[in-house]
């Protein structure tokens, strides 16, 4: 190499400077040795660098040419050490992560607390996401990884089941309905129902439900959010059909969860693209995910 690291930090030094004595003091380097560095340098290049004026060294066109393309050099060097010195301190950067509504108070959230732990230098961007648009937001790099309530159909998403759920039933404290031990579809249809849309999965799921079970599924009220139905329920206007962890989630005393008779059952999953190139930290994340406790 006609150019070495260690002549372009000097040429470097001395551009910035103005003077031998000045880079010396930059570089904490002798005066002579810094001189002998820039004269082996302009020797092997075979530039002139510098005019001496009386007694001050001048920069040559040549040499302001060159400083321009050093320095570019130089600062991607500097990054170049940032990031050997961030791999000491751990993997930096950033973990965009989607969840739905349900599992964002308990499995999600403590995942997300343990990664930030774990890897203090890793910024986590999280965001709710319903089911309808879960799939867009993967397949358009909006979200590195989506963790999903119910499992999601697309070619190009890789769906993987992580954990396994029930519906259950929701009812103010001290309904009647609280004394039975499980809830049927049939009981839930003698009272105000409080009910997913049936544009949304989740309205699909119940509604399904209670085809299955011969029974005409007649709300008093839609939703659109599990949070809605509990705060609903809490006020009286009736009962519900809700996921286990949107329920177990809230620990309302006001509110009582009950096992459904019929097997209404969750698979949360796990949602990334078929087009992953592993550059992302969801790895890092799924590894904690999936060794909870």
């Amino acid at each position: 190499m006609r150019f070495s690291l260690r002549q372009m930090e000097v040429f470097r030094a001395v551009m910035l400077t103005g003077s031998i004595k000045g880079a010396s003091r930059l570089l904490f380097t002798s005066q002579p040795a810094l001189s002998r560095i820039v004269a082996h340098t302009e020797l092997t290049l075979g530039l002139t660098l510098f005019n001496r004026v009386k007694g001050k060294l001048v920069p040559t066109s040549e040499a302001e040419a060159l400083f321009r393309e050093v320095d570019q050099c130089y600062q991607q060097v500097l990054r170049v050490d940032d990031f050997a010195r961030g791999l000491v301190s751990g993997p930096s950067g950033v973990l965009n992560l989607a969840c739905s509504p349900a599992l964002s108070r308990g499995i999600v959230a403590r995942t997300i607390t343990r990664f930030v732990q774990q890897y203090p230098n890793i910024q986590v961007n999280y965001c709710l996401t319903l089911l309808n648009s879960m799939a867009q937001d993967v397949l358009s790099n909006k979200v590195d990884l989506a963790i999903s309530v119910l499992p999601i159909e697309h070619p190009n998403l890789h769906v993987t089941p992580f954990l396994s759920g029930r519906m259950v039933c929701i009812v103010p404290r001290g309904h009647v309905l609280a004394d039975l031990k499980c809830v049927s579809i049939a009981d839930l249809a003698r009272y105000p129902l409080i009910a997913h849309h049936p544009s949304i999965p989740f309205g699909q799921l119940v509604s399904a439900a209670f085809n299955k079970a011969n029974i005409s599924l007649q709300a008093c009220i839609y939703i659109h959010h599990t949070d809605m139905a509990c705060s609903l329920v809490r006020a009286g206007a009736g009962v519900a059909m809700v996921d286990q962890f949107t329920a177990e989630s809230m620990d309302w005393p006001d509110i009582q969860v009950l096992p459904l008779a019929e097997d209404i059952p969750l698979n949360p999953s796990i949602v990334r693209s078929a087009f992953d190139t592993g550059k992302t930290h969801a790895t890092k994340f799924l590894d904690l995910l999936l060794k909870r406790d």
